[in-house]
């Protein structure tokens, strides 16, 4: 409504008026109950309490005079009284709590239970004592009125029974439960008596429980009122299990089998579940004899007439067919298996709409009931393929497997995709068979089902690859699963979109495994660019932090100099040096994982200096980030060829602890530099203090050479096979102008491709094992036996590496100890060779090096075919 419309409507008359002071007199009106809820100074005085009474004193004077809720406040500190004094607490406030609970609420009697269950788990006085005190109390309060209540005492009370003697349990308890049981009980105290029953068959001997407790459990069984029958049809598992096979087989069995037949639907569903529960327990007679014909029975009531064992059917499937394939029959085998069939499309042939509105409702019913069966068909899917053997699974299964996967309800396929990764455990080397199912459950419009996938996302994709068939190899992984890259982009911009970031930083976390899967120049192309888009455009924080991180994993197994290059540029312009204090931020969290994920070298090769110009932001916050990171970047350095890095260092905390106007900062960089001050630098040789961070950083700086290495091999092995393929064109060409001068022609250019393959054959096997075993580190990039790298933990510096090398150490040694890792001399080529486990800690401009060396062969043989 418009205020010009509004103000045009109102009248200011006398008559009106009075009409509008009305309708403000009733709305004070509808605030005096506020005012009159305000405590009276009598109600006040009612609820002080005398401050120089103490902790017992306060708690019998609450408990005699005080309101309700003062009472229950003591009962729910009745633990912290225990513990303090409980003798007074037993002599003078038990007592009083035993008296209120007669006639306490609701409210009290649940804390009161909680507060018992407390004293006993806290064991603040023996057993003994606490059976003396607390047990009578726990046993009055079993059948309370209120259902929620006689529960809480119950389940305080099966706690108890864990704890007591024996005898303390026959004579308390057992003895009294004899006439509770009976059927002049009333209902409520029968029901406690079907669950007491359960818990004591594991007190006490076989022979007790046969002559105390069976005839109690048989009576129970044979009660007039379904809910006794079908709560003492869900003890018998436990009791079952507490008196043995062969009891179980004389007394549990025919009780269980004339309950499956019972008028009750809930008396029967109960059968059935512990029936299938205690298959362990039953020999091949009495499964192919007694257990077969009711499972029989069941599968074919439950679509005729009693629908609703049908859910917990299609639940126990998996279980109930596994459990009885020793004795099952070819035509049986094959029954189960089209019955489960049938329930894993139950629903989905038949039509919406119908004429009857009646017809129509029972209809909606249904089809919660049908989605709930797919649902648990979708759940037995991995238990199915157990059945019918994996080899079968193209056959048998697939079909079922399809339309679990597109099942029209969001349920149904978010179990299909938590299932996912046990479907291809067992599928083993027909994991091809599902590539298609993958993709699908991928771009699926439901972000919950993306999100039930993504959590072994590695597993499944490394199953995958390993197993994909013929082609399982590095160069041609892409192939095995087709259309993967854009189902994996198109997943992480869905996520990207959504308001669920957590799924999106969990998507981004996963994708860390990738350079294990797909090639080094697809992940530049497709996914690396996108990390460092997130870091720049999101604002959510643990999202650009898991982007960050798997960033920094992308370039460090990226196989080509000048694009990774090009990225630590990108870093230090767009973040280091970004307009935004935020981009800055960042760049220091990404520096953190730089830190972690590479070697010492590295870091200070490229990020070093970049870091130490923060110390100049002029935003506080970014200063204060900084100041806390410099312990790790100062343990990243090791003199003495890291010497004017470290008076850089010093240097710029000088500037800071002069220059510094920000109290919060001067405070953390004066704390920082006490704690750089402690610090112990290591040195270029090897110490035995830094043995394992040291270890793990020559690992590191090795395969970052071997990088440098496996590309500069790569790019000789491509120019040799163009200059091969120059060569056989000439010759092909002069055969075909002159017959007569082509032979001479052949054996010159063979003698002249002969000498300068002559040449560098003191090199050639160097080479060629050179780039297997970087092929090789190229198909293991992120196996665990080489790095950590699959694991996220939030650590990074130096002393981040002692707590995850423990488990690496050995690999580490024996990777410098192996033979393949040993510098090899190489013959007059100049190849570029594997830096010793000693001369990788000395040498700080390897990069460099290897380039010269990689430029001189080239040079060499340039010069050699030209002669």
């Amino acid at each position: 409504v418009h205020p010009m419309v509004f103000f045009a409507r109102m009248d200011f008359s006398q008559g009106n008026l009075f009409g509008y002071i009305e309708d403000l007199q009733e709305l004070t009106i509808i605030e005096r109950p506020v005012r009159r809820s305000l405590k009276t100074p009598e109600e006040i005085e009612r609820l002080t309490v005398d401050e120089e009474l103490n902790d017992i004193e306060r708690a019998v004077y609450l408990l005699s005079s005080g309101q309700d809720i003062q009472g229950t406040s003591v009962v729910a500190n009745l633990p912290v009284l225990m513990r303090q004094n409980p003798a007074e607490t037993l002599r003078r406030v038990l007592p009083k709590i035993r008296e209120v609970l007669h006639v306490a609420g609701v409210e009290m009697q649940l804390t009161a239970a909680v507060s018992f269950l407390t004293v006993l788990q806290d064991e603040s006085v023996s057993i003994h004592t606490y059976s003396h005190s607390f047990l009578h109390i726990i046993l009055q309060n079993l059948e309370h009125r209120d259902a929620g209540v006689s529960n809480a005492w119950l389940e305080t009370l099966l706690a108890v029974i864990e704890a007591l003697p024996k005898e303390t349990i026959r004579h308390e308890i057992l003895n009294p439960l004899v006439s509770k049981a009976q059927i002049s009980q009333s209902l409520q105290s029968r029901l406690v008596s079907c669950k007491i029953v359960g818990k004591l068959a594991y007190k006490f001997e076989a022979h007790i429980v046969k002559r105390e407790i069976l005839p109690l459990v048989k009576s129970l069984c044979q009660d007039v009122e379904y809910e006794v029958r079908t709560c003492m049809c869900r003890q018998l598992e436990h009791i079952a299990q507490g008196i043995g096979t062969e009891l179980t087989k004389t007394v549990v069995l025919p009780e269980l089998v004339e309950l499956a037949r019972d008028e009750g639907s809930s008396v029967r569903l109960a059968a059935f579940e512990t029936i299938v529960n205690l298959l362990d327990m039953f020999d091949a007679d009495d499964r192919s004899q007694t257990v077969l014909p009711l499972v029989k029975s069941f599968c074919e009531k439950s679509f005729k007439a009693d629908e609703s064992i049908l859910v917990s059917l299609s639940f126990h499937l998996g279980k109930l067919c596994n459990g009885l394939y020793g004795i099952f029959t070819p035509e049986q085998h094959l029954r189960f298996l089209e019955f489960y069939k049938k329930l894993s499309t139950l629903g989905l042939q038949q039509e919406n709409g119908h004429n009857d509105n009646q017809l129509q409702l029972q209809t909606l019913e249904q089809e919660k009931k049908y989605i709930s069966v797919r649902k648990n068909c979708a759940y037995n899917f991995p238990a199915m393929i157990v059945f019918v053997d994996p080899k079968n699974f193209h056959l048998e299964l697939y079909s079922i497997f399809f339309c679990l996967c597109h099942d029209p309800e969001v349920p149904v396929r978010y179990t299909m995709a938590i299932s996912f990764y046990e479907v291809a455990k067992l599928l083993n080397s027909g994991v091809y068979t599902i590539h298609k199912e993958l993709v699908t459950l991928l771009q699926d419009e439901s972000l919950e089902v993306l999100d039930a996938l993504v959590g072994h996302l590695p597993e499944i994709l490394e199953l995958m690859t390993t197993n994909g068939g013929e082609n399982s190899g590095a160069e041609s992984k892409l192939l095995s699963i087709p259309d993967l890259i854009p189902a994996l982009t198109t997943a992480e911009q869905r996520a990207a979109t959504s308001l669920k970031w957590r799924t999106h930083e969990k998507l981004l976390q996963k994708y860390a495994c990738l350079p294990h899967i797909i090639s080094s120049d697809q992940i530049y192309y497709r996914f690396l660019h996108r990390m460092l888009t997130i870091i720049l455009t999101n604002n959510v924080l643990p999202v650009q932090k898991a982007a960050a991180r798997t960033l920094c994993v992308y370039l460090r197994y990226n196989r080509k100099q000048e694009q990774r290059h090009e990225v630590i540029q990108k870093l230090i312009e767009q973040l280091g040096q970004g307009k935004s204090y935020w981009n800055r931020l960042r760049f220091l969290d990404t520096c953190e994982f730089i830190m972690e994920l590479f070697s010492k070298s590295f870091f200070c090769k490229y990020f070093f200096l970049p870091v130490l110009e923060l110390t100049h932001d002029p935003v506080a916050n970014v200063r204060m980030k900084l100041c806390y990171l410099l312990p790790k970047v100062k343990s990243t350095l090791k003199i003495p060829s890291d010497k004017h890095l470290l008076q850089q260092l010093e240097l710029c905390i000088r500037k800071l602890l002069c220059q510094e106007k920000d109290k919060d900062v001067l405070t953390i960089v004066k704390r920082t530099v006490l704690e750089l001050d402690r610090m112990d630098i290591s040195l270029d040789a090897f110490q035995k203090r830094f043995y394992e961070n040291d270890l793990l950083d020559q690992e590191k700086e090795r395969q970052e050479h071997l990088l440098l290495e496996m590309e500069q091999l790569e790019k000789e092995k491509q120019q040799s096979e163009g200059r091969s393929t120059n060569v056989n064109d000439k010759i092909f060409e002069k055969k075909r102008r002159d017959n007569k001068t082509s032979s001479v022609l052949a054996k010159s250019m063979t003698l002249s491709v002969s000498g300068s393959s002559s040449g560098t054959s003191a090199g050639k096997e160097d080479k060629k094992s050179k780039l297997v075993r970087s092929q090789s580190f190229s198909t293991q990039a992120l196996h665990p036996k080489y790095s950590n790298i699959d694991k996220c933990p939030n650590k990074s510096s130096a002393t981040g590496y002692t707590s995850s090398v423990s488990g690496m150490g050995k690999s580490c040694m024996l990777s410098f100890t192996d033979d393949t890792f040993r510098t090899r001399s190489t013959g007059n080529s100049g190849n570029a060779t594997f830096p010793s486990s000693s001369s990788l800690t000395t040498s700080r401009n390897s990069f460099n090096s290897a380039d010269q060396k990689n430029n001189g062969n080239k040079e060499s043989q340039s010069r050699k075919m030209s002669m």
